[in-house]
Protein backbone atom coordinates (compact mmCIF):
# COMPACT_ATOMS: atom_id res chain seq x y z
CA UNK A 1 0.00 0.00 0.00
CA UNK A 2 1.42 3.35 -1.04
CA UNK A 3 1.43 6.16 1.43
CA UNK A 4 1.16 9.63 -0.09
CA UNK A 5 0.58 12.99 1.43
CA UNK A 6 -3.05 13.43 2.34
CA UNK A 7 -5.05 16.26 0.86
CA UNK A 8 -5.20 17.77 4.36
CA UNK A 9 -1.44 18.18 4.55
CA UNK A 10 -1.04 19.49 1.00
CA UNK A 11 -0.07 23.14 0.87
CA UNK A 12 -2.56 25.39 -0.85
CA UNK A 13 -1.43 26.50 -4.28
CA UNK A 14 -0.62 30.19 -4.60
CA UNK A 15 -2.09 31.06 -8.00
CA UNK A 16 -0.35 33.18 -10.59
CA UNK A 17 -2.51 36.17 -11.50
CA UNK A 18 -2.43 37.59 -15.01
CA UNK A 19 -4.04 40.75 -16.37
CA UNK A 20 -5.91 40.52 -19.67
CA UNK A 21 -7.61 43.42 -21.48
CA UNK A 22 -10.84 43.05 -23.44
CA UNK A 23 -10.95 45.76 -26.09
CA UNK A 24 -12.80 46.66 -29.25
CA UNK A 25 -15.24 49.11 -30.73
CA UNK A 26 -18.35 50.60 -29.21
CA UNK A 27 -21.16 48.06 -28.72
CA UNK A 28 -19.09 45.03 -29.74
CA UNK A 29 -19.86 43.01 -26.59
CA UNK A 30 -16.96 43.66 -24.21
CA UNK A 31 -19.14 44.06 -21.11
CA UNK A 32 -21.07 40.93 -22.08
CA UNK A 33 -17.85 38.95 -22.55
CA UNK A 34 -16.44 39.89 -19.13
CA UNK A 35 -19.76 39.13 -17.45
CA UNK A 36 -20.12 35.77 -19.19
CA UNK A 37 -17.02 34.25 -17.56
CA UNK A 38 -16.47 36.22 -14.37
CA UNK A 39 -16.72 34.07 -11.24
CA UNK A 40 -17.32 37.20 -9.19
CA UNK A 41 -19.98 39.80 -9.71
CA UNK A 42 -18.36 41.94 -12.42
CA UNK A 43 -17.62 45.57 -11.73
CA UNK A 44 -19.27 47.69 -14.39
CA UNK A 45 -19.08 51.43 -15.00
CA UNK A 46 -21.95 51.83 -17.42
CA UNK A 47 -23.94 55.00 -17.92
CA UNK A 48 -27.02 55.60 -20.02
CA UNK A 49 -26.54 57.15 -23.42
CA UNK A 50 -27.94 60.65 -23.59
CA UNK A 51 -29.01 63.06 -26.27
CA UNK A 52 -25.93 65.16 -25.47
CA UNK A 53 -23.70 62.31 -26.59
CA UNK A 54 -25.39 61.67 -29.91
CA UNK A 55 -23.09 63.95 -31.93
CA UNK A 56 -20.02 61.93 -30.82
CA UNK A 57 -21.48 58.42 -30.29
CA UNK A 58 -21.79 56.42 -33.51
CA UNK A 59 -24.81 54.14 -33.02
CA UNK A 60 -24.94 52.82 -36.57
CA UNK A 61 -25.38 49.06 -36.36
CA UNK A 62 -26.10 49.14 -32.59
CA UNK A 63 -29.16 51.36 -32.53
CA UNK A 64 -30.68 49.36 -29.67
CA UNK A 65 -27.78 50.07 -27.32
CA UNK A 66 -28.80 52.27 -24.37
CA UNK A 67 -25.70 52.24 -22.13
CA UNK A 68 -21.96 52.64 -22.52
CA UNK A 69 -18.87 51.79 -20.46
CA UNK A 70 -17.25 55.00 -19.26
CA UNK A 71 -14.25 53.62 -17.36
CA UNK A 72 -13.87 49.85 -17.39
CA UNK A 73 -15.43 46.47 -16.71
CA UNK A 74 -13.66 44.15 -14.29
CA UNK A 75 -14.02 40.42 -13.73
CA UNK A 76 -12.04 37.38 -12.63
CA UNK A 77 -11.83 33.81 -13.85
CA UNK A 78 -9.80 30.87 -12.53
CA UNK A 79 -8.48 28.87 -15.49
CA UNK A 80 -6.64 26.39 -13.28
CA UNK A 81 -5.94 26.02 -9.57
CA UNK A 82 -2.68 27.87 -10.13
CA UNK A 83 -3.79 30.42 -12.75
CA UNK A 84 -6.23 33.30 -12.31
CA UNK A 85 -7.05 35.95 -14.91
CA UNK A 86 -8.11 39.47 -14.05
CA UNK A 87 -10.16 40.85 -16.94
CA UNK A 88 -10.33 44.54 -17.70
CA UNK A 89 -12.84 45.64 -20.33
CA UNK A 90 -11.88 48.93 -21.98
CA UNK A 91 -14.34 51.66 -22.97
CA UNK A 92 -15.08 51.54 -26.68
CA UNK A 93 -15.85 55.16 -27.49
CA UNK A 94 -13.15 57.49 -28.78
CA UNK A 95 -13.71 60.04 -26.02
CA UNK A 96 -12.71 57.51 -23.33
CA UNK A 97 -9.57 56.16 -25.02
CA UNK A 98 -7.34 58.21 -22.74
CA UNK A 99 -8.01 55.48 -20.13
CA UNK A 100 -6.45 52.74 -22.24
CA UNK A 101 -2.86 53.55 -21.30
CA UNK A 102 -3.59 53.17 -17.61
CA UNK A 103 -5.57 49.97 -18.10
CA UNK A 104 -2.83 48.49 -20.31
CA UNK A 105 -0.11 48.81 -17.66
CA UNK A 106 1.00 45.35 -16.55
CA UNK A 107 -1.23 43.49 -19.02
CA UNK A 108 0.04 40.14 -20.27
CA UNK A 109 -2.19 40.25 -23.32
CA UNK A 110 -5.50 41.35 -24.78
CA UNK A 111 -8.60 40.27 -26.66
CA UNK A 112 -9.77 42.46 -29.52
CA UNK A 113 -13.47 41.73 -29.88
CA UNK A 114 -14.74 42.31 -33.42
CA UNK A 115 -18.13 42.62 -35.10
CA UNK A 116 -18.24 41.84 -38.83
CA UNK A 117 -20.94 44.50 -39.29
CA UNK A 118 -18.52 47.19 -38.07
CA UNK A 119 -15.13 45.61 -38.66
CA UNK A 120 -13.47 48.98 -39.14
CA UNK A 121 -14.11 49.70 -35.45
CA UNK A 122 -11.48 47.07 -34.61
CA UNK A 123 -8.64 48.84 -36.40
CA UNK A 124 -7.85 51.23 -33.54
CA UNK A 125 -7.54 48.42 -30.96
CA UNK A 126 -5.42 46.25 -33.26
CA UNK A 127 -3.13 49.21 -33.97
CA UNK A 128 -2.93 50.10 -30.27
CA UNK A 129 -1.68 46.66 -29.20
CA UNK A 130 0.62 46.26 -32.19
CA UNK A 131 2.35 49.58 -31.50
CA UNK A 132 2.80 48.73 -27.83
CA UNK A 133 3.87 45.16 -28.59
CA UNK A 134 1.16 43.71 -26.33
CA UNK A 135 0.22 40.17 -27.48
CA UNK A 136 -3.41 39.93 -28.52
CA UNK A 137 -5.97 37.67 -30.14
CA UNK A 138 -8.93 38.71 -32.24
CA UNK A 139 -12.31 37.20 -31.38
CA UNK A 140 -15.15 37.67 -33.86
CA UNK A 141 -18.36 37.97 -31.87
CA UNK A 142 -21.18 36.18 -33.72
CA UNK A 143 -24.16 38.49 -33.57
CA UNK A 144 -27.50 37.16 -34.74
CA UNK A 145 -28.19 38.30 -38.28
CA UNK A 146 -24.59 39.35 -38.95
CA UNK A 147 -22.85 38.03 -42.04
CA UNK A 148 -20.40 35.19 -41.43
CA UNK A 149 -17.06 35.32 -43.20
CA UNK A 150 -14.19 32.83 -43.37
CA UNK A 151 -11.51 33.60 -40.79
CA UNK A 152 -9.01 34.06 -43.63
CA UNK A 153 -11.18 36.88 -45.01
CA UNK A 154 -11.41 38.59 -41.61
CA UNK A 155 -7.66 38.18 -41.08
CA UNK A 156 -6.94 39.82 -44.42
CA UNK A 157 -9.42 42.65 -43.77
CA UNK A 158 -7.75 43.44 -40.43
CA UNK A 159 -4.25 42.92 -41.90
CA UNK A 160 -3.28 40.64 -39.02
CA UNK A 161 0.11 39.03 -38.72
CA UNK A 162 -0.02 35.25 -39.26
CA UNK A 163 0.81 34.46 -35.62
CA UNK A 164 -2.09 36.49 -34.18
CA UNK A 165 -4.82 34.05 -33.06
CA UNK A 166 -8.18 34.65 -34.73
CA UNK A 167 -11.23 32.90 -33.27
CA UNK A 168 -14.98 32.98 -33.69
CA UNK A 169 -16.92 33.23 -30.43
CA UNK A 170 -20.21 33.98 -28.73
CA UNK A 171 -19.53 36.65 -26.08
CA UNK A 172 -22.58 35.41 -24.13
CA UNK A 173 -21.30 31.85 -23.79
CA UNK A 174 -18.93 31.04 -20.94
CA UNK A 175 -17.13 28.15 -22.63
CA UNK A 176 -16.71 30.09 -25.87
CA UNK A 177 -15.20 33.06 -24.04
CA UNK A 178 -12.99 30.77 -21.97
CA UNK A 179 -11.55 29.29 -25.18
CA UNK A 180 -10.67 32.80 -26.35
CA UNK A 181 -8.93 33.63 -23.06
CA UNK A 182 -6.94 30.39 -23.15
CA UNK A 183 -5.80 31.27 -26.68
CA UNK A 184 -4.68 34.73 -25.56
CA UNK A 185 -2.72 33.37 -22.59
CA UNK A 186 -1.04 30.67 -24.68
CA UNK A 187 -0.12 33.20 -27.38
CA UNK A 188 1.24 35.71 -24.85
CA UNK A 189 3.28 33.10 -22.95
CA UNK A 190 4.71 31.79 -26.23
CA UNK A 191 5.83 35.34 -27.04
CA UNK A 192 7.46 35.62 -23.61
CA UNK A 193 9.27 32.29 -24.05
CA UNK A 194 10.46 33.31 -27.53
CA UNK A 195 11.84 36.57 -26.18
CA UNK A 196 13.80 34.68 -23.51
CA UNK A 197 15.47 32.32 -25.97
CA UNK A 198 19.09 33.28 -26.68
CA UNK A 199 19.72 34.53 -30.16
CA UNK A 200 21.46 32.05 -32.43
CA UNK A 201 24.13 33.07 -34.89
Amino acid sequence: MAFGRSSRSRRPVEPVTLKILVAGGFGVGKTTMVGAVSEIRPLRTEERLTEAGRPVDDLEGVEGKTTTTVAMDFGRITLREDLVLYLFGTPGQDRFWFLWDELAQGALGAVVLADTRRLEDSFAAVDYFERRKIPFAVAVNCFEGADRFPTATVRAALDLDPEVPLLVCDARDRSSVRDVLVAVVEHALARVDAAREPATT
